[in-house]
């Protein structure tokens, strides 16, 4: 049996501020979004990948949700799998402690690190800079978890990546209601299956989460005066407001204001009457040049 190993490199990561976890990764493997990330909020994050075996993600959640520490859930994992020397695993708790593990066998390089709130690991990468170079940008950087991650990643790939090349990425952050509609706790489940640059296609798709879902530290600007003849004026280019095209703000424009959001599945983005977000703003300029 000709065997599928999921050479990659990934780091995992938890923000105590928002305690928020998770686990962005690039390979030269089919949707590998698919097989490495598993994460729970207020549990942990686990990366599991060479020879992957995807039991680790749920087994290893399940471990932390238990209690046990994740250098103490690496010891149970490999202690109980047969092929534990051609596995690799990267795992971070909820309380910022992390672990990662190389068996024997993982083809070269291979390796990772851990420190406070972060584990880099990578199989069949061109050096260990890779590893390095996701460490220090984690550790030096602040920001949105996810931006962090994959910033980490974009490093790992400028500093050798994968030595047979790129195919895949993802990025997989949890919290707790962080979901559509606060449902559950998956907040950011982005994929990149098959692209000759999936680190950039990933950080393109995570910009646009952010135009669709992010409620931050992004500016709201009141709409008034010439903003309310501009805004009326896109959105008659649009054929979403037929009224009077002047500085008033009124029922008309409030109610065409209401189409766009949900016509562009702009719901999670709305804000008091009067008011629009600045990045959200940009976009309609943008969509009327």
């Amino acid at each position: 049996m000709v065997e599928k190993r999921v050479a990659t490199f990934s780091i995992v990561g938890y923000d105590p501020q928002t305690e928020e976890l998770g686990i962005a990764v690039q390979s030269k493997f089919l949707a590998v979004g698919a097989v490495v990330p598993w994460a729970k909020a207020g549990v942990g994050a686990v990366a599991t990948q060479s020879l992957a075996n995807t039991a680790y993600g749920p087994k290893g959640l399940k471990l932390m949700s238990e209690g046990k520490k994740p250098a103490e859930v690496i010891k149970i994992l490999t202690d109980n799998d047969a092929e534990k020397a051609n596995r690799q695993v990267g795992i971070v708790n909820a309380k910022g402690k992390a672990a990662t593990f190389t068996g024997s066998k993982c083809y070269d390089w291979a390796g990772g690190i851990t420190g406070e709130n972060f584990a880099a690991q990578g199989n069949i990468l061109v050096n260990e800079e890779t590893v390095k170079a996701m460490a220090e940008t984690f550790q030096n950087s602040s920001g949105a978890l996810a931006d962090r991650l994959v910033a980490s990643l974009a490093a790992g790939q400028k500093a050798g990546g994968d030595s047979r090349g790129r195919q895949s990425a993802a990025l997989l952050v949890v919290k707790e209601e962080g979901g559509y509609g606060g449902f559950n706790d998956k907040y950011i489940d982005l994929r990149v299956d098959d692209n000759p640059k999936p680190i950039e296609e990933l950080r393109r798709l995570l910009d646009i989460f952010y135009l669709y879902f992010n409620k931050g530290d992004i500016k709201t600007v009141k709409i008034e005066g010439e903003l309310v003849r501009e805004i009326k004026e896109n959105l008659e280019s649009l054929g979403l407001y037929n009224g009077k095209i002047d500085v008033e703000f009124d029922k008309e424009l409030e109610q065409a204001l209401d189409t766009y959001y949900h016509r562009e599945n702009f719901e999670e983005r709305e804000v008091e009457k009067g008011y629009i977000y600045v990045d959200i703003l940009e976009y309609l300029r943008n969509k009327t040049k």
